[in-house]
Parts: structure tokens; C-alpha cells; sequence
């Protein structure tokens, strides 16, 4: 060990070691985690255990089923992985792809994330057209009403949609949008089906959009790919011969480029 990392080594925290180490135990876990397994897996007495769940559960990044009692990463741990393919590569990737997409569609391409109740765009290439969508970089859509929202969160399951409280939150925008919590979970399901999202006017009247989601290697969907246009454009059969086809490509390429395993992508 060079002299550097002698010194470095002298100011590591055990506690947060152990915190991270138990992070760590979820990542090969195909499914939810006890104490007692936890703390074999550790070498930790089970009370040094549950302390360090109980750390991570207030912070977000351990939650637990309250009918099983068995834990599993939270919100908060989804969140650095999304931060950390934005960082590192997420719009570097995608962006080439997005400038393909607009030769192919001639309509403008978003890539955006879902925070809390609300999308936030992080990238866009603009359709060269007189009639086009304005820019939405920096804006914040609700998630119930743009195809990019709901692709995402329709890959949640019960226990994160609770959490966004959307019960309460499904304000209306335009005469299409969803505002009953039971319409909107089945129209979920339908997405989960076929793998995209449409939004028929749902935030702005006169404008369609088409999403897909984005996974990286953990499998996980860390982002959303959009298509969005005029209705006038965006017919029914534009979306199924050509908009629908080349998005859900234009996705898992970027999918692919993040790690993602393309054989199992519908799995």
C-alpha cells in the first residue's frame, strides 16, 4: 500500500464501511433481505444489523415490507444511480442517438428522469420544423400526463406508487388527462404490455408523445425516451409504422450502451 492510501486508511469509518457493506449485500439479491440473513452474510451481531437498517430506512435508502419484515434498497438508493449514469455517462450516450432519431422521425427527442411527482428533462434535439414542440430543457412535467412520466413509473411497484401519493396528486391539464388513480393504474398495466407510452394531449392539447424507458445493468430504468410532435403529424398510423418502431430501437441501444442485457429486455 503506498504511503497515500496508509493515511487515507487511517481516517476510514468502520459504521459507514458496515452501512455500505449492507448496501452492497442487495446488489446480486434477487429479492428482499432479513436480519438474520444480513447478518451472517456481514459477520455483524443482529442489533448491529438492524441499527445500520435503521439508519438507512430514515434516509431513504433501506425500506422495509412491512409484510414480510424484510428489507430492500429504497428510493434514495435509485436516486445515486441515477445520478451517478447521468454523470458518467448517461447523456454522453444517448444524445447521438437521440440526433438519430430526429433524422429518422423529424420531431423533437427527449430524455428525461423521474424525481419525485415530477419528469425533469436533461437532454433534447429539436426537429427541424416549422410546427414543432417548444423546448421543456429545465422544465418539470407531472409524471400522471407525459408519456416520458409514465413509462417510468409504470414499472413501479405498489409500495413506490404509493409514495408518490398520486391518489392526491392527478391534477388536470387538458380534457384527456387521467385523473382517477384507478384509470391511471390500468393504463399502466397496458404500458408495461406493450413497453411505450403514448400521451394523446394529456398536458398540452395538440401534442403527442411516444416514450420508452431506459435500464442500465443493474436492470433497473434509470431514465425515459421520448418522441414528441403536433397531432396533425403524429397520427395513428405514423406512430405505427414509424415512430413506435425506431423509439423502442433508439432505447435499447441506449439500454445497451448503459450495460443492460438486450436478450432479456422484455423479461
Amino acid at each position: 500500500m503506498s504511503r497515500t492510501g496508509r493515511e487515507k486508511s487511517s481516517y476510514v469509518i468502520q459504521s459507514v464501511v458496515n452501512a455500505l457493506n449492507l448496501l452492497e449485500q442487495f446488489i446480486h439479491s434477487e429479492g428482499e433481505l432479513g436480519v438474520t440473513e444480513l447478518s451472517k452474510r456481514l459477520g455483524l451481531h443482529k442489533n448491529n444489523v438492524f441499527r445500520l437498517l435503521a439508519t438507512l430506512e430514515s434516509k431513504g435508502y433501506i425500506e422495509q415490507n412491512k409484510a414480510t419484515e424484510n428489507y430492500r434498497l429504497g428510493i434514495k438508493s435509485l436516486e445515486l444511480g441515477q445520478t451517478y449514469i447521468h454523470q458518467m455517462g448517461l447523456v454522453h450516450h444517448a444524445h447521438p442517438i437521440m440526433e438519430d432519431l430526429v433524422k429518422k422521425c423529424k420531431e423533437n427527442v427527449y430524455l428525461g428522469i423521474v424525481q419525485e411527482n415530477t419528469v425533469v428533462y436533461l437532454d433534447m434535439v429539436e426537429a427541424n420544423q416549422v410546427v414543432r414542440v417548444a423546448s421543456r430543457i429545465g422544465q418539470q412535467l407531472p409524471i400522471h400526463c407525459s408519456s416520458i412520466g409514465k413509462v417510468q413509473i409504470a414499472y413501479m411497484n405498489e409500495s413506490e406508487l404509493e409514495r408518490l401519493n398520486l391518489k392526491n396528486t392527478l391534477k388536470p391539464y387538458t380534457p384527456n388527462t387521467i385523473t382517477d388513480y384507478g384509470t391511471l393504474k390500468k393504463h399502466l398495466e397496458g404500458i408495461r404490455k406493450v413497453g411505450y407510452a403514448i400521451d394523446n394531449g394529456e398536458f398540452d392539447e395538440g401534442v403527442r408523445c411516444v416514450a420508452v424507458p431506459i435500464r442500465d445493468y443493474t436492470r433497473q430504468i434509470v431514465a425515459g425516451l421520448s418522441i414528441s410532435g403536433p397531432v396533425f403529424r403524429m397520427t395513428d398510423e405514423y406512430l405505427e409504422k414509424r415512430i413506435i418502431p425506431e423509439i423502442m430501437k433508439a432505447g435499447k441501444e441506449i439500454s445497451k450502451r448503459l450495460g443492460f442485457d438486450i436478450p432479456n429486455y422484455d423479461s
